[in-house]
């Protein structure tokens, strides 16, 4: 909504009817039912081809308590309106789940004084992103704030006190109390219309082919509505990511007439900024590959991103995944002051590309002392991995 309007694309000849609510699709009958929310006048519609591109909606557990005023979601524009608002008038906020939402909210509120609460019921946060060391040097860093950090601590309920006007969160740990909770635990394939019409996966996901078609040959699907295919591991996977969104909607409306351009997959790469640091992820990690059945490992590289004798610099954390076998590059993790998202957008050409460790470790990067070492930071890193596995193939 902040890309384009639809003044924008009426300009290009587009149709656009806003505060409409599609409310039924009949894909045998190549038609649709609406409702404008306005006027409520319900009518139907015709099309020829049809692209599904209805995004995602937060899953919502089945908690006690979870609707609850105070009790409040994160996803739409209007959701996070709803939470401006209410952040103005509560002190205390919980925050529900340490993805990339939950972990930005609290950055966010923590950076308005706020006290902050984190919740995870996994063991680390941000844990479909990054290993371990990584996850552990970004929950220090919410500490510093002033993030207070519960990891393993899954809710259970939530129970209103009308009379204090505050929120008592019940986990498997223990009993919190908050002027308000933020429930941000991940998001679901908004695909209702069409079930039962169109092949989806056991979440709901809308299968589309390469070309983002689905099994119904004139119903195109892009988004967090439908799967994308995951070039690390192999196979398709549901990756609710803003990047794979305008891919795979610009290749539903070039192929929309014909087979013109092939979806190549992605890599998941994506990146946030927090307190002043940037953490970039491109691929699998390595929890990740080895659940995917690879004969993965990884190598860590911490140092400086650029040489000791420059007046200042930063230093970098760096976990490569890579599969053993084969040597490819499954994945990258980058965490430091310094801006290193474009590094992980190098990961994504290397892993798409099939590039082994070797390389990654002798491939042509620039040198400049402002800007890296002699060798890059992402040759470093590989080099390590070679002599991880020279060492290895010692021993054997």
């Amino acid at each position: 909504m902040f890309y384009a309007s639809p003044e924008d694309l009426e300009k290009q000849g587009a149709t656009v009817r806003t505060q409409h609510d599609v409310l039924s699709v009949d894909t045998k009958a190549h038609q649709l039912t609406a409702q404008n929310m306005v006027t409520k006048e319900v009518f139907t519609d015709t099309y020829d081809k049809l692209i599904m591109t209805t995004g995602s909606y937060v899953v919502v557990p089945p908690l006690m308590g979870i609707d609850d005023s105070r009790v409040l979601l994160c996803k739409s524009y209007e959701q996070a309106k709803q939470l401006y608002k209410a952040a103005k008038v509560h002190k205390h906020i919980a925050i529900v789940g340490g993805g990339y939402v939950g972990v930005k909210l609290a950055e966010a509120y923590a950076d308005t004084k706020h006290e902050v609460t984190l919740m995870q019921s996994h063991d680390q946060v941000l844990n479909n992103y990054v290993g371990p060391l990584i996850s552990g040097k970004i929950t220090e860093l919410l500490k510093t704030h002033g993030v207070h950090v519960l990891l393993n601590e899954k809710v259970q309920a939530f129970h209103g006190n009308d009379q204090t006007d505050n929120i008592l969160i019940e986990t498997s740990k223990g009993e919190h109390k908050a002027d308000l909770a933020i429930v941000s635990t991940g998001f679901m394939a908004n695909t209702g219309l069409l079930q039962g019409q169109v092949d989806m996966d056991r979440h709901g996901a809308i299968l589309v082919n390469e070309y983002e078609q689905t099994s119904n040959a004139d119903v195109y699907a892009a988004g967090d509505a439908c799967i994308s295919h995951f070039n690390p591991a192999g196979n398709d996977a549901y990756i609710p990511l803003a990047t794979n969104a305008v891919r795979q909607g610009a290749l539903a409306g070039m192929n929309i007439f014909g087979e013109v351009q092939k979806d190549m997959g992605t890599q998941a790469t994506s990146a946030m900024e927090l307190f002043g640091y940037t953490l970039a992820t491109s691929g699998l990690t390595l929890n990740a590959a080895k659940k995917e059945g690879l004969d993965a490992t990884s190598v860590i590289y911490e140092g400086n991103y650029r040489p000791s004798y420059m007046p200042t610099t930063d230093l970098l954390t760096i976990e490569l995944v890579y599969n053993r076998k084969n040597r490819q590059v499954l994945g990258a993790q980058l965490f430091s002051k310094h801006e290193v998202s474009q590094s992980a957008n190098a990961i994504s050409i290397c892993i798409q590309n099939k590039n082994t460790i070797d390389d990654l470790a002798f491939v042509d990067m620039l040198f400049q002392p402002h800007y890296d070492e002699p060798f890059n930071y992402l040759n470093l890193v590989a080099q390590l991995a070679i002599e991880q596995e020279r060492q290895t193939n010692q021993v054997k």
